[in-house]
């Protein structure tokens, strides 16, 4: 038994290494409520993914009759794949249960929400993405994020120096 099992009391930790975050999302929209999903690759596709050669930017997810795709994800082509690589901005299938998906397609129908990705990541071996329902910011409300992150970074610093 390692000491990772020991801390968690016998059961391992599932291993989660992050590829690629879209960290505009954060800045440009309100996050509402986050779900991991599974993401079906082909097999040059995963290598590329393994690499860490995925964009998250400019991506979004739909869905499309009861299924949930994501567009506009680019995943760079094998470095030693042949012709059978697949297209860079293809559509990709996300894998949710089914409960999930209506879930989200209800509150994806409400006025000015979005299911946004905001990771990608391995867990497991398996390459999984955290999509989320978002709102959109207004200029004004970037401005007031940027206020208070500016605000606590004052704060943090004035801490350190007391100590």
């Amino acid at each position: 038994m390692n000491l990772q099992q020991k801390k968690s009391g016998g059961r391992e930790a599932p291993a989660r290494r992050m590829l690629a975050t879209n960290r505009r999302a954060r800045y440009e929209y309100d996050i509402i409520e986050s779900v991991e999903a599974g993401l079906v690759l082909t097999g040059t596709e995963i290598k590329s993914v393994r690499a860490g050669k995925v964009q998250l930017q400019d991506a979004f997810a739909k869905i499309t009759s009861g299924e949930v795709w994501l567009h506009n994800m680019h995943i760079a082509p094998y470095e030693q794949g042949n012709r059978f690589n697949a297209d860079a901005m293809r559509q990709r299938k996300l894998l949710l249960h089914r409960g999930e998906i209506e879930r989200l397609y209800g509150k994806a129908q409400e006025r000015g929400l979005a299911l946004i990705p905001l990771s990608v990541y391995l867990r497991n071996g398996f390459a999984k993405v955290e999509i989320a329902i978002a709102r959109g910011r207004k200029l004004y409300d970037k401005r007031e994020a940027i206020a208070e992150r500016e605000a606590q970074r004052a704060q943090e610093r004035a801490f350190q120096g007391r100590e």
